[in-house]
């Protein structure tokens, strides 16, 4: 079996475009992956177009090890992370393809289950006005569609600092949030690589009578001394990861043991294989993985492969319940959400389980989108002039 050509589909949202890309073999059988491109979606598409002619076409799709090597390596400049997502994309749609010519899940080639369920968060559920009561109602709802954990970054727009009278605030969110999914639940502290170490350390001290389930990126994550004194500091777990693009560049967060939960992004980081050797060195240093999932259902799919087959997988993100549902119908045999226990169940569906339809797809075409992070209102991921 060889690669006869790939082709790309973007789905477009105000605040985030998904790129799905179909591999295509001379035996008829199609693969899909996906990634999420924050703001590089065209720069994607452009290095996809040439790796296409220089490395994939071709190639034999079941030796995914050597086409990530040839990918990653052939080009001799440093893979970042538009080399690494386009690895990402193909590999993930590879190993579809090697379970749809087997007639078994990916999950079995991996090295078969170890759990037949994956617990799931819920994200970009609080698009609503930031207030005490509109987050109350809101992560109710999350609560109401059978989630067992959620996740909020109550910060607006803080940035190394935020004052007293802003703390303050963050807090009485946090407060409405824990009211209204009782103690039972988890909740996440998201950060997003905001503050000065010693801002993250006051504020997850003054969060830490809700019982946040974890501290993540409380610092950019560029300086691995700044997590290390919060890590130091602070008394719950602390996740990040999520901006790291080759599993080589964990070795040293390993070594630090700055973190108890890593967040690499499948989509992000040479996909679903790569992820899964992270996983191993993680267990290695007795870390938990809860992938970065900001994508679509095929993203999920591939994610959920890991999630089985890793015995320290802890949980995986889930947006596409709240955030832009009606995407959900571009891939047929999405995974869902059991609303009876909040969790991923495993499915026996050959490859991936999903098939992307591209009829569907292009109903949501590209976008200028755009997701600023340090601009009022982006919680609401809607975008200036976004209808």
């Amino acid at each position: 079996m060889r690669i006869t050509g790939i082709s790309t589909h973007v789905v477009g949202t105000p605040w985030r475009n998904l790129t799905y890309v179909q591999v295509h073999t001379d035996e008829g059988i199609t693969g899909v992956g996906e990634t999420r491109m924050l703001g590089h979606t065209d720069a994607l598409l452009g290095y996809l177009r040439e790796a296409e002619a220089n490395h994939i076409l071709g190639s034999d799709p079941f030796a995914v090890e050597d086409l990530v090597k040839r990918m990653k390596y052939g080009d001799y400049g440093r893979a970042g992370e538009i080399v690494m997502s386009g690895i990402a994309v193909i590999e993930m749609a590879c190993w579809d393809i090697k379970g749809k010519a087997l007639g078994v899940p990916v999950w079995q080639l991996l090295g078969g289950k170890v759990t037949d369920k994956v617990k799931a968060y819920a994200n970009g559920w609080y698009t609503t006005e930031r207030t005490p009561e509109a987050y109350h109602k809101a992560a109710q709802g999350v609560m109401e569609r059978g989630y067992r954990a959620l996740k909020i970054d109550p910060f607006g727009t803080g940035h190394f600092e935020l004052d007293h009278q802003q703390t303050l605030y963050a807090v009485s969110l946090i407060e409405a949030v824990r009211d209204a999914i009782g103690p039972e639940a988890e909740l996440m502290l998201e950060m997003h690589g905001r503050f000065s170490p010693a801002t993250a350390v006051r504020l997850a001290k003054e969060l830490a009578p809700f019982k946040p389930a974890w501290l993540e990126e409380p610092v950019p994550p560029e300086n691995l001394k700044a997590l290390e004194k919060v890590a130091a500091k602070v008394d719950m777990p602390v996740a990040t990861g999520e901006r790291i693009h080759d599993r080589i560049e964990f070795r040293e967060l390993f070594e630090s043991q700055a973190v108890d939960i890593i967040q690499p992004d499948v989509g992000h980081i040479g996909g679903i294989w790569e992820t899964r050797k992270l996983a191993a060195t993680a267990e290695t240093h007795y870390m938990l993985v809860a992938p970065h999932n900001v994508g679509g259902s095929v993203l999920t799919a591939a994610s959920l492969q890991v999630g089985f087959t890793s015995p320290n997988f802890k949980i995986l993100e889930h947006f596409n319940d709240f955030a832009d549902a009606e995407i959900k119908k571009v891939v047929k045999g999405a995974p869902q959400v059991n609303p009876e226990d909040g969790c991923f169940h495993l499915s026996d569906a050959p490859g991936l389980g999903v098939e992307l339809d591209v009829d569907a797809a292009a109903e949501f075409p590209q976008q200028q989108a755009r997701f600023d992070l340090w601009a009022e209102g982006w919680e609401q991921r809607k975008p200036k002039g976004a209808q």
